[in-house]
């Protein structure tokens, strides 16, 4: 209030001074014409200031009362309510000395030694001062006593002097109890619904593999242990078709089926023991969706994701995130070719009613992709339209092959940089992405942008970084690798299609290396496949020789071994920290698969850095399922292949992280 009684005396001070000089203005005039007002007029200014003086003062103390009679009501009104305020409030000073406290805060801490929770509580705050000293005011929240509060914190300047700064502050702590809010916010979560999908993954397989008494056993015993399992949730679990079920329930049990890890992926891989057929179920959940409709759409594109992965699997959609489970078996392969028939077909009409085809892989570029991209250049051609392949290979992945191709006549204004890409796309363009579904993969990802129609061909476990905006998708995680589905589309078209030998011999070069000269994730239909590339004239010797390993390389491969590091008695890491060898990526991927052969090691992982990025390359034999492990560091790939890119990071801050998410994969499977 002193500052508004200034304020008031200064404005009536400067209306006074107004009057005076107008007035003596005016008598000074009347005094120049006629001197005997002389003595008159300094009289009259004399009873003039000392009337006005007199006055002026006598207002100023009638408004000084009158402010104070004010004040005072307000005062008395505020401390009353501070008082006997229904929310606790404490001042505190920073050094822990509580001022004040209201006669709520007596009672609702009564009992309670309430000095061993505000040292905490003030303690935070002091740190949130120390970082930020124009704070005004803090939320803090706190359980006393069992009951949770949240705690409102103005801050103000203290009176007290005190060489230490946080001293000065003083404190104003409000204690709202929020207990019952959290517990009906709990409560609300805990019944918010879930909506579950149940896919018996090999239905088809059953039916055809199984003798007629063992299909009726098998199935109905897969239907008993999904409604066991489905009972734990007290929710709603109807059958909608022969191989699939809905699942209704609350949010509460999905706690409870994530801490047991949904065991029923395994009772129903048991069931297929005695008939010697694998039996496995995927299950899609979702809790996001403003409504069940929503949830319901979520929970099926989440069966996509998992199917894709190669099923035996759970997804678990929640809070915007995608958790997975399970997915420790190698994809089973499907012996019907209706599909790649119908793909094939599907693919033709769409190239014909295309202007042109660009044809893509993903970056760093290998052999399969490269391959698949040259058998559908071949492909495309066969139909009287124009191809293109779009890529930049770096380092030597390719092994000898990529020399050998830049010497091809027919490929010699076949392979684009991007800037030549981009001025190939019109609106009728088909963009072909093959070996990889992922967004941020593609050699080129720009090439997304500006076209529409988009085809993925790959044989990668789904990520949930995968490109949906396509008009055909060709995605199957059972197939060895990408050219062995890219020679079952060549295989059934309806036009003849006459592979070139360097065309048939590139495909065969992607099944080889894909397998490991046929030994890993080989079916029937690999050799199948490999078997049609074979009447073309394949050389196995030469496409052999296309990746063999010299003796530097060998050599150099050896010392990686030799420095490698084990972990949990079965899983090597080694580094290469050459980041000016352009080979880099290949012997990384070459000492994976040679740290395999050494006896007792389930997993090899190989770090080494080309350029700004550090990869990784992940080795198995199917016991450790490396593509879910470096799928936390953003890659992907199989269970016994896989690989991972960082960016501005060193090696052995990759490896730091990669040892958490490798013991972070292995708590997950206990």
């Amino acid at each position: 209030m002193p500052n508004s009684n200034n304020n008031f005396s200064k404005e009536l001070f400067a209306k006074l001074v107004v009057y005076i000089v107008l007035i003596t203005t005016l008598l000074t005039i009347i005094c120049f014409y006629d001197q005997k007002w002389i003595i008159p007029s300094i009289i009259i200014f004399l009873a003039i200031i000392i009337y006005s003086a007199v006055n002026t003062s006598k207002q100023k103390n009638e408004l000084f009362n009158h402010i104070q009679e004010l004040t005072s009501d307000v005062n008395s009104a505020t401390k009353n309510n501070l008082i006997n305020s229904p929310i606790p409030l404490v001042l505190i000073e920073t050094d822990g000395k509580i001022i004040w406290k209201s006669k709520k805060f007596v009672e609702e801490f009564a009992g309670i030694e309430i000095n061993t929770y505000l040292i905490p509580i003030v303690k935070e705050i002091k740190i949130d001062l120390e970082k930020n000293e124009k704070t005004k005011e803090i939320t803090k929240q706190f359980t006393i006593g069992g009951k949770t509060y949240k705690i409102y914190c103005g801050v103000g300047r203290s009176k007290k002097k005190d060489k230490r700064r946080l001293k000065e502050y003083l404190l104003t702590l409000y204690f709202v109890d929020e207990t019952k809010y959290n517990e009906l916010f709990d409560r609300y979560n805990k019944e918010r619904t879930c909506i579950g999908i149940i896919n018996i993954d090999n239905y088809d397989e059953i039916l055809q593999r199984a003798l007629p008494e063992e299909k009726i056993t098998i199935l109905s015993r897969i239907e008993k242990e999904i409604l066991t399992w489905a009972s734990k949730t007290e929710g709603f679990v109807s059958k909608t078709e022969s191989n699939s079920f809905i699942l209704v329930f609350n949010q509460e049990y999905l706690t409870i089926l994530e801490k047991e890890k949904f065991e029923i992926l395994e009772k129903v891989k048991n069931l297929g023991v005695d008939t010697r057929i694998q039996v496995t179920i995927s299950i899609s959940i979702s809790t996001d969706g403003k409504n069940n409709f929503e949830k319901y759409r979520n929970a099926v594109s989440g069966m996509d994701i998992a199917l894709g992965r190669g099923g035996d699997q759970v997804l678990v959609r929640k809070n915007g995130k995608i958790k997975f489970y399970g997915g420790k078996t190698l994809e089973v392969e499907k012996r019907t070719k209706v599909k790649a028939r119908t793909i094939s077909h599907t693919l033709s009409d769409l190239i014909l009613n295309s202007s042109n085809i660009i044809l893509m892989g993903h970056k760093n570029i290998d052999i399969d992709a490269l391959g698949s991209a040259m058998g559908l250049y071949r492909f495309t051609k066969s139909l009287g339209k124009e191809a293109y392949i779009a890529t930049e290979p770096k380092g030597t992945s390719l092994g000898k092959f990529w020399e050998i191709l830049k010497n091809d006549e027919d490929y010699k204004d076949t392979i684009l940089d991007l800037e030549s890409a981009l001025r190939k796309i019109n609106e009728s363009t088909l963009l072909i992405i093959v070996d990889t579904h992922k967004k941020n993969y593609v050699e080129f990802p720009e090439l997304l942008n500006y076209t529409e129609n988009v085809v993925i061909i790959d044989h990668h476990r789904k990520s949930p970084d995968f490109i949906d905006n396509t008009v055909l998708t060709f995605h199957e995680v059972y197939a060895s690798s990408t050219a062995e589905l890219v020679t079952e589309i060549i295989q059934y078209a309806q036009e003849d299609v006459t592979l070139e030998l360097i065309e048939a011999e590139s495909l065969y070069g992607g099944i080889m290396v894909d397998t490991k000269n046929f030994t890993f994730k080989t079916g029937v239909r690999t050799f199948e496949a490999a078997a049609y590339l074979r009447k073309f004239g394949v050389d196995i010797i030469k496409v052999k020789k296309w990746f063999q390993t010299d003796l530097e390389s060998y050599n150099l491969i050896a010392e990686i071994v030799k420095k490698a590091e084990i972990i949990n008695d079965t899983i090597a890491i080694a580094t290469y920290d050459n980041e000016e060898d352009e080979n880099a990526n290949l012997i990384c991927a070459k000492t994976a698969d040679e740290l395999l052969t050494i006896s007792n090691i389930t997993a090899s992982f190989v770090i080494g850095k080309m350029g700004e990025k550090v990869f990784i390359s992940g080795r198995s034999i199917g016991d450790i399922n490396v593509q879910i492990i470096l799928e936390k560091l953003g890659g992907g790939g199989h269970i016994t292949l896989a690989g991972a890119q960082l960016e501005n990071v060193t090696i052995q801050e990759a490896k730091d992280e990669l040892i958490i998410r490798i013991n972070e994969y292995l708590t997950e499977i206990d």
